[in-house]
This record gives C-alpha cells, sequence and structure tokens, in this order.
C-alpha cells in the first residue's frame, strides 16, 4: 500500500505540471493575439484618420478650384492691364 500512495503523489504532481504548462502555453497564445489585436487597432484607426482626411480634402477640393481659378482670373486681369498700360499713352 505504501507503494501506491507515492505512485499517485507522482502522478498527481505529473497532471499538475501538464495543466501549468498548457495554461502558460494558453496565457502566451492570449498575449500574442490581444498584441496582435492593438496593433490592428492602431492600423485602423491610422487608416480612418487618413479616410477622414481624404473625405475633408474631397469637400473642399470644388473650393479650392473656384478660389486658384478667381486668382488665374486676377492675375490676367492686371497682366492685361499693365500691358495695356505699357502700350497705351
Amino acid at each position: 500500500m505504501s507503494e501506491t500512495v507515492p505512485f499517485d503523489l507522482e502522478e498527481q504532481r505529473a497532471r499538475i505540471e501538464r495543466a501549468q504548462e498548457e495554461t502558460r502555453k494558453f496565457v502566451a497564445e492570449q498575449h500574442k493575439l490581444i498584441a496582435e489585436q492593438s496593433k490592428l487597432a492602431a492600423e485602423q484607426s491610422k487608416l480612418a484618420a487618413e479616410a477622414s482626411k481624404l473625405a475633408r480634402n474631397r469637400m473642399l477640393a470644388p473650393w479650392q478650384i473656384a478660389l486658384s481659378g478667381m486668382a488665374a482670373g486676377a492675375a490676367f486681369f492686371g497682366a492685361g492691364a499693365a500691358f495695356i498700360k505699357v502700350l497705351g499713352p
């Protein structure tokens, strides 16, 4: 009977060690997945900021074209006036 008791203790110790090792592997895998999730969240945030910037630029594009056209018109008008002044009396 004394031989079965140490055997049972060794078997229990081996089972506990296997369970602890499985737990360590599981925890390591969870840490790896959490790190990957954080990395993906940061990338998603970066992409969202870029999409917001592109949406803002798309909204402002017509105004930029209009203001550029007005500036070009004013430049041509000023150049024409200067040309007339040079050629005029």
